[in-house]
């Protein structure tokens, strides 16, 4: 049994990141402290004082633990990672995990490639982004290799130097062809250096120096040359265009501004950079109720920087940040940029009108996105809730766990689970069981083996998968009889948790669910309604992929292991290749070739295969 108050008299004066737990283990709050031992107690003390939004959280604490860090930094870093991968109910949570492009450029490689990634990583690379207009940078992108003749191939050196020739890209005069030895290092580089220039907007020496060459090949009677000249001063003036949208005169910052009503927010956020607003993107926030203006601001900026690979010299913020965290986030944006950031709330003068504008794009976009957030919330927290009173459950249901199993006449029997948290899938926590115990067709006993495996994993201590995470409500693809399997599964591991089976009607489409014995209906029309279809339709076709797949794999078992000369490696070389049984049969012994692995002779060895394949084997697929 936790008794608090007497953990409370262990914690010590130390910095480090706190986690509030409820009776039912869950998370619900992750925070950081300077010192452990004075900002946890500051929970437990009367409730008065505390704002609505902490008192209530209070009331479900039923347990803590900490984690000691060296430095408040340290504990600021761990804090950020864990909130994200937890995403306790009690923070304020960004709710948009979107990814931005970014411009990559390998220059950790002798002959570096320049190309747009979604996937910020500490590799070596040069990384230019995030940038939110995604056309736009493709675009650049395209245009940068008609100005620069880099490789786009994905070819390592000095490893693959001179194994081919040279490509249709080197031919049309976009590579230089560092692949056969045509250009050095050194020059190449000079290439790169220039394409670095132009995508980050410091173009002006390369133009002035291309109209001179321009000008010279004109005098010099070299017309072609001197057009050629002009169609990539006419690129880069594109470029630039693209790059600058108004002139701020604020050199690099990020402004930050946000509305909110009841328990959702908006934060509006304007990148600027070199004097020229480039971008501006908007996220949502939750549990923003109750709450200070200068907390929702200071959760904000950890949250969204400590995921971010750019980060300004200057933020600029609608609302000052809580006073005993700036200087910590301040020195953890400093660290992670390798030079001084500062965080500002200006008063007045251009920054503060630019404050303002943020702010009032907020309102605006949070006027506009109202209602949808409204119906979305409808669709999902409000359909739960609507499944919840329909089976007359007295707890919240936050975590949905759906059972199906698929065979064909017991035919490689496979169980599938989908979940669904708050309403929306959650894929990440998708499984797939391949029934190992279960002969035939035998529903029952596969959804036991099914069920069995899950909660046997989850139960384990040392479980910190998605097994790990207990369902709040489980649905079964079917009626009694598979109802009645996961009740006995759950008494053998002792487990209360309410479980329903989705029954279908005559036409196979979702009729409503059965709990308790008795038939639960709902309106067709409403949103638990067809939340439950959606999970039924989930489950079933995540069940049904995966059948189908062994199915598939089972076929290629039979056929290409058949062939001569076609091992594992060959075999899989080739599906990749071609993606399909079909796709092999009908391809030309050049076109087998060019999966990899593959000689000529293994090539016309499934060639002659596919045209003299006999009854036998026929049967046999």
């Amino acid at each position: 049994m936790f008794d608090i108050q007497e953990e409370l008299k262990k914690l010590p004066e130390k910095p480090g990141v706190y986690i509030m737990k409820d009776d039912t283990d869950n998370i619900i709050y992750i925070g950081k402290a300077k010192i452990l031992k004075n900002r946890v107690r500051q929970y437990f003390r009367s409730l008065k004082n505390q704002p609505p939004k902490v008192a209530a959280m209070v009331k479900h604490i039923a347990e803590f633990e900490y984690i000691v860090t060296d430095t408040e930094m340290e504990a600021l870093i761990l804090e950020c990672n864990l909130i994200k991968l937890h995403k306790p109910h009690y923070n304020i949570m960004l709710k948009d995990d979107k990814t931005y492009p970014y411009i990559k450029i390998t220059v950790n490689e002798d002959f570096p490639r320049i190309f747009v990634t979604r996937q910020y990583k500490k590799d070596g690379a040069k990384y230019i982004g995030p940038i939110t207009d995604a056309l736009a940078v493709k675009e650049t992108i395209d245009t940068i290799h008609k100005l620069f003749p880099v490789r786009k191939c994905k070819k390592v050196f000095p490893r693959d130097l001179g194994k081919e020739r040279p490509c249709l890209n080197y031919h049309i005069g976009q590579c230089s062809a560092p692949c056969d030895g045509l250009i050095s290092k050194e020059e190449y580089r000079k290439y790169i250096d220039e394409a670095i220039l132009v995508i980050e907007g410091k173009h002006d020496d390369i133009v002035k120096r291309m109209k001179i060459e321009m000008e010279k090949a004109a005098e010099n009677l070299e017309f072609e040359k001197a057009a050629l000249i002009r169609d990539k001063l006419k690129s880069i003036k594109s470029i630039a265009e693209k790059q600058k949208m108004s002139n701020t005169g604020l050199g690099d910052c990020d402004v930050i501004a946000f509305a909110r009503a009841h328990n959702e927010g908006i934060v509006q956020v304007f990148f600027i950079r070199k004097g020229k607003m480039t971008g501006r993107e908007h996220f949502l926030l939750e549990n923003v109720d109750d709450t200070d203006r200068s907390q929702i601001m200071t959760d904000f900026m950890k949250q969204f920087y400590s995921g971010t690979a750019f980060i300004p010299k200057e933020i600029l913020v609608q609302d000052d940040i809580i006073p005993e965290e700036k200087d910590i986030i301040e020195s953890f944006l400093s660290d992670i940029k390798g030079s001084k950031v500062s965080i500002n709330c200006p008063k007045k003068g251009e920054k503060h009108k630019m404050v303002e504008l943020a702010g009032k794009n907020a309102i605006i976009v949070f006027e506009q996105i109202g209602d949808r957030i409204k119906r979305e919330k409808q669709r999902t927290v409000g359909a739960v809730d609507e499944i919840r009173k329909a089976l007359g459950i007295d707890f919240d249901i936050n975590r949905i766990e759906a059972f199906d199993i698929s065979n064909t006449q017991g035919f490689e029997s496979v169980g599938s689970m989908v979940v669904f948290e708050k309403g929306k899938a959650k894929k990440s926590d998708y499984r797939k069981f391949k029934i190992k115990t279960v002969i035939g067709a035998n529903d029952f006993a596969s959804m036991e083996e099914v069920l069995t495996r899950r909660f046997s994993r989850g139960l384990k201590s040392d479980e910190k998968g998605s097994f790990s995470k207990m369902p709040d409500l489980i649905m079964m693809d079917g009626g009694k009889i598979q109802v009645n399997a996961g009740k006995e599964i759950l008494n053998k591991f002792g487990l209360n948790i309410p479980i329903c089976g989705m029954i279908k009607d005559d036409k196979h489409r979702t009729r409503g669910l059965i709990y308790n014995d008795e038939e639960i209906y709902m309106p067709l029309s409403s949103e638990g309604f067809l939340l439950v279809t959606r999970i039924q339709d989930e489950v079933h076709r995540f069940a049904i992929e995966y059948h189908r797949k062994l199915r598939e794999e089972k076929a290629l078992h039979s056929v290409l292991d058949d062939i001569k000369g076609i091992g594992e490696k060959r075999r899989k070389s080739l599906m990749k290749h071609f993606g399909s049984i079909d796709k092999i049969k009908e391809a030309e012994v050049a076109e087998l070739i060019e999966a990899e692995g593959m000689t000529i002779k293994s090539a016309e060895a499934v060639y002659a295969f596919f045209r003299n394949i006999n009854t036998a084997v026929v049967e046999k697929r």
